[in-house]
């Protein structure tokens, strides 16, 4: 698949929204079965395991140096091991899902004032204006959606975490290691994640797994659609497009998150969360609209 055919640039943005909000709908499923890291854990596995091969066997290029290699290593490290872990834990410890979706949401303001001094990027009054409607959005849609009870501390504390390492992630990607070829870098991100993983999952949980068919369903979707699917076209928007844009899709995730668990669990959407929806789009539009 050519990055720059004009069908791919149109269906790209799409198909990744719709890809990451049911990454929630993957770990309700999963984590009820085994612990956050223990959980991640044997989806970084499973998923070296899938991509060496692949990469071996189609001569995928490596790294030219061992310092590119680091700098692939830490970004998945912030992208996959923090974020996801962030993720999965506060949602483990009881901090509801919405309100983790509303923490992440802020990640297109935070990206958008980092962009310009980290990475050279110009943010338009146009592009500021569609990241505050977006957010505006987020809140009415989480809001109309979910209690606002933020459960403990420490889960509180671990979806911020999440939020700071995917920003720092995505930013430091696209400044040291953003053309790194998908097959063998995810090898490396994967195999550093699990690396990273392992021994926090052995001191800190029982690592018991209960092998049922939701999990198993939930874990499948979760390595093969989410990590190899909307991992891979995060990565290839990064490369094509700048940060505050490619970052500015998030804020389409609670309310597409709504629109899945509506048709799936029967949750209707009242009419805040309607408008919510509607204000995200258009703050969607502004930040992502050529001059």
């Amino acid at each position: 698949m050519k990055p720059h055919h004009p069908y791919w640039i149109i269906a790209a943005p799409a198909l990744f929204v719709l890809l990451w909000s049911s990454g929630f709908i993957g770990a309700k499923f999963g984590l009820p079965y085994a612990e956050p890291l223990t959980f991640l854990l044997i989806r970084f596995l499973l998923l070296v395991a899938l991509l060496l091969p692949v990469a071996l066997w189609m001569r995928a290029p490596w790294p030219e140096s061992p310092q590119v290699a680091a700098h692939i290593a830490l970004a998945g490290l912030l992208i996959h091991a923090g974020y996801l872990g962030g993720v999965f834990g506060a949602i483990y410890l009881g901090v509801p899902a919405g309100i983790v979706a509303l923490i992440a949401g802020l990640q297109p303001i935070i990206a958008a004032v980092a962009a310009g001094p980290l990475l050279g990027e110009k943010v338009t009054v146009r592009q500021w204006s569609g990241l505050v409607l977006g957010f505006a959005g987020v809140v009415m849609v989480i809001s109309d959606k979910a209690t606002l009870q933020w459960g403990n501390m420490a889960g509180t504390a671990l979806a911020f975490f999440a939020l700071a390492c995917f920003t720092a992630g995505t930013l430091y990607q696209k400044r040291f290691c953003s053309h790194f070829d998908l097959r063998s870098g995810g090898v490396i991100q994967y195999g550093a994640s699990a690396l990273a993983l392992a021994p926090l999952a052995y001191f800190t949980e029982t690592m018991q797994v209960v092998w049922s068919n939701p999990f198993i369903f939930a874990l499948a979707w979760l390595t093969l659609v989410l990590s190899l699917g909307a991992i891979s076209l995060l990565f290839l928007m990064i490369r094509h497009g700048e940060a505050a844009r490619v970052a500015s899709l998030f804020y389409l995730t609670p309310p597409v998150t709504a629109v899945i668990a509506y048709f799936a669990f029967g949750e209707k959407l009242g009419w805040a969360a309607l408008a919510g929806m509607t204000l995200s789009a258009v703050g969607v539009a502004l930040v992502v609209r050529k001059t």
